[in-house]
């Protein structure tokens, strides 16, 4: 049991074909089930044709029909993302994780919008995020496998080097990871802390949960809510951007404070006053957690 992926999860690389996809294609397929888990490619350019012994398809539709897959990682460049995206979302895949960056907020809100209307079953992960890993079974998108094993703790994350930073720390204490989620940091995206959150709730093989969050908007609040009224087991919080002026971006699209709101400062206050425990040193994540469990 996992959340979201596992070694049996079929994968189709939207994006095979560029250097970026090849390259981390390359790097999931070699980590643990990944030979079995990384099935096909979608350029119809180059349907036909294979990349390392991987068949390219046409479409994510003929990938589904043929080789099984139920899941997409995308590698394509921003214009294009989008519809890479409702491509995977209309052939009914069970879950879609964007890698890439910089997709224009208005070609998502349209994508999303469509997901909403038309009742898409589909889970998006994304986009702007380093992906998802269930460790020593499968991982997909471009965090280094290596420094994960598996465990009962469970990471949710806006950032991609945070997420790296925190499961550093646990496996200094010898604590392994469940699963660990990336959801990045555009403003309009797929899972929200407090869709991970459920699952890991709902999920026996997790003991204890990390969430970081990043200035801007009020998704780590809501969250926040969620797991005082919900959560049955101990979460731990950080949140990025403690000396970030009000206006100034930081990174992530999604992360600029706007208004007054949407503060580090805010966040922790919310989080702690909901039975979070929080800290503000990012090295302090692991310790922290090893307190609570």
């Amino acid at each position: 049991m996992s959340i979201l992926i596992n070694k049996n999860t079929r994968v189709v690389t939207q994006g095979i074909t560029g250097k970026t996809g090849q390259f981390h294609t390359r790097m999931c397929r070699e980590y643990a089930n990944g030979k079995n888990c990384f099935v096909a490619g979608v350029n119809p350019k180059k349907a036909g044709e294979d990349f390392e012994g991987i068949p390219i398809y046409g479409s994510v539709k003929d990938a589904k029909q043929q080789a099984g897959v139920n899941v997409s990682v995308i590698y394509v460049p921003p214009p294009f993302a989008a519809a890479a995206i409702w491509e995977a979302v209309d052939a009914d895949l069970d879950l879609v994780i964007c890698i890439t960056e910089g997709i224009p907020v208005r070609d998502m809100i349209e994508v999303k919008e469509r997901m909403r209307k038309q009742n898409k079953k589909t889970v998006l992960v994304g986009p702007n995020c380093p992906g998802v890993i269930t460790p020593d079974e499968i991982k997909i998108g471009i965090m280094p496998g290596h420094i994960h094993k598996k465990g009962r703790i469970g990471v949710v994350s806006r950032s991609g080097t945070l997420t790296y930073e925190a499961v550093g720390q646990l496996m200094d204490l010898g604590l392994g990871q469940s699963s660990c989620v990336g959801i990045g940091g555009d403003p309009v995206n797929g899972l929200k802390h407090i869709d991970v959150l459920r699952m890991f709730n709902d999920d026996p093989e997790t003991d204890a949960v990390i969430m970081v969050g990043e200035i801007g908007g009020s998704d780590e609040e809501t969250a926040a809510e969620w797991v005082k009224a919900n959560m049955k087991k101990p979460v731990v919080g950080f949140i990025a951007g403690v000396t970030a002026p009000s206006g100034k971006r930081m990174g992530h699209a999604g992360a600029i404070i706007s208004g007054g709101k949407g503060t580090a400062q805010e966040k922790l206050a919310v989080m702690e006053a909901c039975g979070i425990k929080v800290t503000k040193n990012p090295s302090e994540m692991g310790r922290l957690l090893k307190t609570v469990l």
